[in-house]
């Protein structure tokens, strides 16, 4: 993979349009600190265009009828692709992800450093599990490392999270 195989931005649909929990905003700017440090990200759209579809890429991310749309431009913001994942198969993990956090705001509350710590073990195994998720249902269509699939994954609770607020 070369220099140009990464995403130099990324953009949440309704970045802010609605209020959510101070954990999950915290891990919102994690993920985007984190790809903004190190990613790896090549759509295979990128391949059929040779040339005119290198990157860096910049990324719009957004749930649109029950899919999480990858909306992926080139640095001048030209479209290059737009791809769809059903979120179907994510849904169990979004579900424990949300209870995970839900029970760590409360530990939090309640001064349990104990369980906030069992907490994190769980919140890094969904993540875990969805990371292999998101390589696995993007596979031909965009080549992913595992830590930037993690933080995807991250932004996608993040997104389903805002759009159930709405």
């Amino acid at each position: 993979m070369t220099e140009a195989a990464r995403l130099s931005r990324v953009v949440l649909e309704d970045d802010g349009a609605a209020t959510l929990p101070p954990l999950i905003e915290a891990d919102r700017a994690q993920a985007v600190a984190d790809l903004a440090a190190a990613n790896r990200f090549f759509p295979a759209a990128a391949r059929k265009h040779g040339g005119d579809a290198s990157g860096p890429y910049d990324l719009h991310l957004a749930i649109r009828d029950g899919r999480l749309v990858f909306d992926i431009r080139n640095e001048n913001d030209a479209p290059l692709a737009a791809i769809g994942l059903a979120l179907g198969p994510f849904r169990p993990l979004i579900k424990d992800y949300q209870m995970l956090v839900d029970s760590h705001i409360h530990a939090v509350q309640e001064g349990r450093m104990e369980r906030i710590q069992a907490i994190d073990m769980g919140r890094r195994g969904v993540h875990n599990e969805g990371a292999e998720l998101m390589r696995a249902r993007l596979n031909g269509k965009i080549d992913i490392d595992f830590d930037t699939a993690r933080r995807l994954f991250t932004l996608l609770c993040v997104l389903h999270q805002r759009v159930a607020a709405r």
